[in-house]
């Protein structure tokens, strides 16, 4: 038995096939000078191979996933007829070396330079260039790329990552779910598990070298265990827990259309965040009453320009239509901290958390906001959008945010483009700064959204990605609590609403705290809705407030979760 990283939760028993690379020899000897048309002739077919292949999986994945999602085979494409990338590797083979040798050590400088990025975005963007340099140097091999087409009914993949390519030839009606070595929960096999809502495990490390071929596999993705060859009582134990699971997701599907209201009236707004357009259709069928967090960086990334503004234009008003009458929050562009952009040239930060990241990148490059603004405005007239900062921390920066956003609304006015001129303002409160001054931001904005993930790490001074410290970052920690009570009584004493865009936002446990502390939406995966919704409507606002206040006054984590844990088992 081992475990990794849960990307997407569920249960799986089903048969492994291990995807493992074909065996190749790279050429090892020098060329004659009589060879080097020839070879760079071969290239060059190897080159067009490799983008038909690219183009007909491109069509493919937009056919089963939506253009977005097939948008980064665009990035593969660009990657495989990159002209600097094919002059290096002509020169190398004027320079008498072997075509696959030459191609080979191209991508491999390639991923080496990307790879010492300090950036878990630009790391796990390795995988693509590693994924499309293979196919090359099997295209000009002759080499068959390995396929997950014709894989049997009931399969789990295993494999040592799950590239673009390979996780956009997933059968839904063959697959059940997959194990990785590697991976993190933002990497491509991590995303489309969620979308797919197939159960998933990445980071698992021993996983090829624990599972052969046609082992019976037990992916326990709520559990985090990997169990191989289990024996029987073990599988009976788990077709129990999937039957439980099946008929619990039955059941809260009931509640897709009823309102999150507790049984003594008190309404909450339970919504979805999203990345993509495609993923308004989980919001859909999980019952979301809204979007409250649209995270636009994911139009920006696998590509190598900026998306113009009509571009913009067109995922956000796909998304508003999607979604028809209820709310979309749109956060602006969120980048930096453990996020980038090549085309962007962004610095090398010691601490890029507290860097040139969010709002502080776009104020210094305001081309880049004003078109974002454009975007989102001009698609504010087919929906009901509303505009979310990031990374704010001062009355200054929220002022000349408003400004910013009166000097579009007048662009948009003068030219006689269509918006909405009472589009909501508001930030994400994700920082102690934020917190402090709560009260007299909540006079600048229309709302607040609490960002968790961010706010945890920054208020505890404990990165959330250094696995030795990992213990330590808890959101039930009463400083947190604490801070997240302020934010929420600064905007209701302004008349105005908070909402929660965080992980916490979407656990079960935590959503009674939460509730309790007067939290007006929560957005969170599309696939917690159902629990969430079902946990806050079995119980009362009023024992919810009173035990909500006797957490943010105990004095250790483990004393707000013994708190909590008591108030579960006597209600």
């Amino acid at each position: 038995m081992f475990s990794g990283i849960i990307a997407s939760s569920g249960v799986a028993i089903g048969k492994a096939f291990v995807l493992k690379e074909a065996e190749f020899q790279i050429s090892d000897g020098v060329l004659d000078s009589s060879e080097v048309d020839a070879n760079i002739a071969r290239f060059k077919d190897a080159i067009a191979k490799t983008v038909e292949q690219l183009e007909a999986i491109r069509d493919k994945a937009a056919a089963k996933l939506g253009e977005e999602e097939a948008e980064v085979f665009e990035g593969h494409i660009l990657v495989a007829t990159d002209e600097e990338l094919e002059e290096e590797v002509v020169e190398a083979i004027k320079g008498l070396k072997p075509a696959d040798a030459a191609l080979s050590e191209t991508i491999a400088a390639n991923v080496a330079m990307l790879a010492e990025l300090d950036d878990p975005y630009l790391r796990e963007r390795v995988a693509d260039i590693k994924d499309v340099g293979r196919r090359m140097i099997k295209n000009l091999l002759g080499i068959d790329m390995a396929s997950l087409e014709d894989v049997a009914h009931g399969t789990i993949i295993i494999a040592d990552d799950l590239t673009p390519s390979e996780t956009s030839q997933i059968d839904l009606e063959r697959v059940w779910g997959f194990i990785t070595n590697i991976g993190g929960r933002t990497s491509h096999s991590a995303i489309m598990a969620r979308s797919l809502e197939l159960p998933a495990i990445v980071g698992a490390k021993v996983a090829t070298d624990s599972i052969q071929n046609g082992d019976t596999v037990v992916l326990d993705a709520i559990n985090n265990k990997v169990l191989v060859n289990p024996d029987q009582s073990a599988i009976d134990s788990y077709k129990t827990l999937q039957v439980q699971l099946d008929e619990e997701r039955k059941e809260l599907s009931k509640l897709k259309d009823l309102s999150c209201t507790t049984v003594d009236g008190k309404q909450f707004e339970i919504c979805s965040n999203i990345g993509t357009v495609k993923d308004t259709e989980g919001a859909n069928r999980h019952g979301a009453e809204g979007v409250g967090l649209y995270r636009t960086e994911f139009l920006f990334m696998d590509r190598t320009q900026m998306p113009t503004e009509e571009e913009q234009f067109d995922a956000y008003k796909a998304v508003a239509e999607a979604m028809s009458d209820r709310p979309v929050v749109i956060r602006t562009l969120d980048i930096g901290g453990d996020k980038d952009l090549p085309y962007l040239d962004l610095p090398q930060e010691l601490n890029p958390f507290l860097g040139w990241r969010a709002i502080r990148m776009c104020f210094d490059k305001p081309e880049i906001l004003n078109t974002q603004l454009r975007a989102i405005l001009r698609a504010s007239a087919f929906g009901k959008l509303k505009i979310m900062f990031p990374m704010v921390i001062s009355v200054e920066e929220a002022r000349r945010l408003k400004q910013i956003v009166a000097d579009v609304k007048a662009e948009l006015t003068s030219k006689g483009i269509a918006f909405d001129d009472t589009v909501e303002v508001g930030i994400m409160v994700e920082t102690p700064a934020a917190v402090m001054v709560a009260d007299l931001l909540i006079q600048e904005m229309d709302f607040f959204s609490i960002g968790t993930n961010d706010l945890t790490q920054y208020i505890l001074a404990v990165d959330r990605g250094n696995e030795m410290i990992a213990d330590m970052y808890d959101p039930m920690a009463p400083a947190v609590l604490r801070a997240i009570k302020r934010v929420i009584d600064c905007s209701h004493e302004a008349g105005k609403w908070t909402g929660m865009c965080g992980e916490m936002a979407g656990d079960e446990r935590a959503s009674l705290i939460l509730a309790g502390l007067g939290l007006d939406e929560f957005s969170m995966s599309a696939t917690s809705i159902p629990r969430v919704k079902k946990v806050l409507r079995s119980h009362k606002y009023e024992e919810l407030k009173v035990m909500a206040e006797a957490a943010v006054n105990q004095p250790t984590t483990e004393d707000v979760k013994a708190l909590l844990n008591d108030f579960i088992a006597r209600h």
